[in-house]
């Protein structure tokens, strides 16, 4: 349920196969510099389920804190039942 689902590989048949660099046979001493090509960026798969990762974080914080406010409230509910039994029951033995 929680686990992300990666895109799947493209799959080509093609073969990227690099340009040959450029030789200068005329001019011995080259002052440029030849860079290979830059590979495309790749998107990572990790962007898409970051928003779901947050989304089930603050889910599950909400639902803790809910619940967390549900047995304070029992809790001093409770407490206060107590109290008021003990003033009962110690008001009807002075009488």
């Amino acid at each position: 349920m929680f686990r992300p689902k990666y895109p799947e590989a493209p799959t080509s048949t093609t073969v990227y196969t690099p340009a040959p660099a450029v030789q200068h046979s005329n001019a011995p001493a080259c002052s440029c510099q030849h860079a290979p090509a830059a590979a495309p960026a790749r998107q990572t798969p990790l962007l898409g389920s970051t928003a779901r990762t947050v989304g089930a974080v603050l889910a599950v914080g909400v639902v803790v804190t809910a619940l967390l406010a549900a047995v304070v409230v029992t809790a001093i509910s409770v407490a206060v039942a107590a109290v008021v039994m003990r003033s009962l029951l110690t008001s009807q033995r002075h009488r």
